[in-house]
């Protein structure tokens, strides 16, 4: 007899320690202060930001904009595995119990999502002293996304991509002009959309229920997002799980290749290269931390301030490539190689180092076109002091 129940209950309790266990590496000490400066300077930002609002800012296209995303972002997490769709698929019809506790779960941990967003965007709303009442805008928001979460989980039987993509688009644009209109005081406009919005609930509603519920389509969703978690889990730990993704990027592999010599000692010095390059993981994580840091010191001015984002973010890039060390240990062959382990570390420490000098550079840069040349001196000589002591010093003592 299927106790659909007590199956949410095993999948539910196997879900949660998995993810408690693998947020513990991935929110270590380190991290975890990492994040608080950078939620600090973020704070920093935004309130220069709002002190120098002018009149005619865009705050209720802005605010209506992310709203509408937030309300169309709705993403199902039913617990399923591969196996389910042999074992389970002919029990469909005593599962209801189970995928009514699968979407109440995936609900309610897409509200921290609206907690953030709404929070963020609160102080911005009141320094642009919108008419509306921002606490019923927040209630408009959660219904909207309980509506829009619904319409998620029926297209889930329909497979034609078309049909999404057309629905999501009408949908935000619905959506995004329900939150202007009521936003500005045009609250008939904001009904009338609002009925419009339903009717098309309504379409959507039968027209899924033309067809069964799509188990392929689940189960290929349930892992994409937990490959997703993996894929962050690891950065910091070994995941069994995980199933790499790599692209070959021909062109930066020359380029980062081409001045090795082809010795022994060089094995590692090559392969760490081409990992860092081919794999989204480490090359993606470098360029977008890049990126950041460099929009940040753009935008700062004062100089300590400056220092702490440019050391920040050459620690947080230090610390995301030190896995680079582990991501071979399951392949068995390279541990056969006859090559040193000194050779090895070596090679690790030099590469997390020129790619930090890389990083320290660009951030220079930067500093030198949007302040004068003693900051970008400044930005520079620090980084390169923090650069040796963190790969010479902090790498060598991880790796060992």
């Amino acid at each position: 007899m299927m106790d659909s129940k007590k199956l949410f209950k095993e999948r539910f309790s196997a879900h949660v320690k998995e993810t408690i266990r693998y947020l513990q590496f991935i929110l270590n000490g380190h991290l975890a202060i990492a994040i608080l400066f950078l939620i600090g300077a973020g704070a920093v930002f935004y309130q220069q930001l709002l002190n120098q609002l002018p009149e005619n800012f865009p705050t209720d296209w802005i605010v209506s904009g992310l709203f509408a995303l937030v309300a169309l972002y709705n993403p199902i997490q039913n617990l399923l595995k591969e196996a389910d769709l042999v074992f389970l698929f002919p029990a469909e019809k005593k599962l209801t119990q189970y995928f009514n506790f699968t979407l109440l779960y995936s609900f309610i941990t897409q509200l921290y999502l609206v907690a953030i967003v709404v929070a963020a965007l609160a102080p911005l709303y009141q320094a642009s002293r919108l008419a509306q009442s921002y606490l019923v805008i927040i209630f408009m928001l959660v219904f909207f996304k309980g509506w829009h979460f619904l319409l998620n989980w029926w297209l889930l039987r329909v497979r034609d991509k078309a049909i999404h993509r057309i629905g999501k688009l009408t949908r935000l644009i619905l959506q995004l002009f329900i939150f202007y209109s009521y936003m500005n005081g045009q609250v008939l406009l904001a009904s009338i959309l609002t009925v419009g919005l339903f009717a098309l609930f309504a379409y959507f509603y039968y027209y899924s229920h033309r067809f069964a519920l799509a188990w392929d389509q689940l189960v290929a969703k349930d892992q994409q997002r937990m490959q997703s978690f993996y894929r962050l889990a690891s950065m910091f730990t070994d995941v069994p799980q995980f199933k790499l993704s790599i692209k070959k990027r021909r062109l930066l592999v020359a380029w980062m290749t081409k001045r090795i010599s082809f010795k022994q000692e060089n094995s590692y010095s090559f392969l760490y290269r081409i990992t860092f390059v081919r794999s989204a993981d480490y090359f993606g994580l470098y360029f977008r931390l890049t990126l950041i840091g460099s929009v940040l010191l753009a935008y700062f001015d004062h100089i300590i301030i400056i220092l702490i984002v440019n050391v920040l973010f050459l620690f947080v890039t230090g610390i995301q490539l030190i896995p680079l060390w582990y991501h071979h240990r399951t392949q068995v062959l390279g541990s056969l190689y006859p090559i040193k382990v000194i050779d090895r570390e070596r090679s690790l420490i030099k590469l997390i180092e020129q790619l930090l000098i890389l990083q320290l550079l660009i951030f220079t840069i930067i500093s030198l076109l949007t302040s004068d040349l003693w900051q970008a001196g400044s930005v520079l000589l620090v980084g390169v002091v923090f650069v040796v002591g963190f790969a010479r010093i902090y790498v060598r003592k991880k790796v060992n």
